[in-house]
């Protein structure tokens, strides 16, 4: 009977993504030599070595489904040689509950997300504008070093609520709705399982093509416009959902949040990205400021000046949000292993 509860698959989705999320608030980033998103990012960059010199858009669509068949082994490998083996002893299965947790943990990096934001803030704090400007430089792909103190504020504060979605929610949206598939379809549990684990790796895979390919240069236009629209594509339900959770934060910090449905409704689309500005937009709705990208986007009314209490502000709403989706997923994934 214990090992029947233990291996049931809603259960193991449920209590892998509880220890995956726990695993990275408390320990964060694996070592770069053996993190996964780091393994994806050279298998990239192979593919784009051989292909970037036919220069066309059937060059990104092979790159895709290479870099998506050869990742998906990272996964398929250790998880299906442990489900192989399954049947010498329970142990087995904490084994495989292991690797899949920490798998799926590094799919995802809350942690790395706030504490980006933290540190640029604590930066400015210490009234370090140049090496706010140089945090800052790791986390968006304009140039920092003349931005100003406020335009320094808007770039974190824009890439840390852009991320809400990349970082967390789109992954955790696929592994679950994978899964709660792959269940209803009668597959194994431990199908099931990596299954899920599957999903949250190809959009990480996605992402990861995206922030490497995906820029609008003579270089990449044609080689990242699939993985691009791609990324795209995987985010837009994901981006929509943590914009009207960010609505449901502010209500809780008792933030501008009908100024953040309104500004959502208004400026959402001003973004080149169909699906940033969910995000970016309601958060600048919410703090009653302008998040302004020069000769990109603004977004947001002029209501008060941008100061780094903002960042504070915006990493509240990004953790309350990334909590309020956790809680909606572990509410439907108990909902589904009571009633079924």
């Amino acid at each position: 009977m214990i090992t029947e509860l233990y291996s049931n698959s809603i259960y193991m989705l449920l209590t892998i993504l509880l220890f995956a999320l726990a695993f990275d608030l408390l320990i964060g980033e694996f070592p770069a030599k053996i993190h996964p998103v780091v393994w994806i990012g050279n298998i990239i960059s192979f593919f784009k070595k051989y292909l970037i010199k036919y220069d066309n858009k059937i060059s990104g669509l092979i790159v895709s489904i290479c870099v998506i068949a050869v990742s998906s082994l990272i996964v398929l490998v250790p998880m299906l040689l442990i489900k192989h083996f399954m049947y010498l002893n329970d142990g087995m299965i904490c084994l495989f509950k292991l690797v899949a947790l920490l798998l799926l943990s590094s799919t995802f990096s809350v942690k790395l997300l706030i504490d980006s934001a933290r540190d640029v803030e604590r930066d400015l704090k210490n009234n370090n504008l140049n090496k706010a400007r140089q945090a800052v430089s790791y986390l968006v792909s304009r140039k920092t070093s003349e931005l100003n103190k406020e335009h320094v504020i808007s770039a974190v504060i824009e890439t840390l609520t852009e991320n809400i979605p990349d970082s967390y929610v789109s992954t955790i949206f696929y592994y679950s709705i994978v899964g709660i598939i792959a269940f209803l379809l009668g597959f194994n549990d431990f199908t099931v399982v990596i299954l899920a684990v599957l999903a949250a790796l190809i959009h990480r895979v996605v992402d990861t093509m995206d922030s490497m390919l995906g820029y609008k240069t003579d270089e990449l236009y044609n080689i990242g416009f699939v993985p691009a629209h791609l990324d795209d594509i995987l985010n837009y339900i994901p981006a929509r959902i943590s914009g009207f959770l960010i609505i449901i934060s502010a209500a809780f910090l008792a933030l501008n949040w009908r100024g953040a449905y309104y500004i959502m409704q208004r400026d959402a689309r001003n973004c080149d990205s169909p699906n940033s500005g969910y995000t970016m937009a309601t958060v600048a709705g919410a703090l009653n400021i302008q998040l302004i990208k020069k000769d990109t986007y603004i977004l947001g009314d002029d209501n008060k000046d941008i100061t780094k209490d903002d960042i504070s502000k915006a990493v509240s709403l990004s953790k309350i949000t990334i909590n309020l989706f956790t809680i909606v997923i572990i509410f439907l994934l108990s909902l589904i292993y009571v009633i079924l």
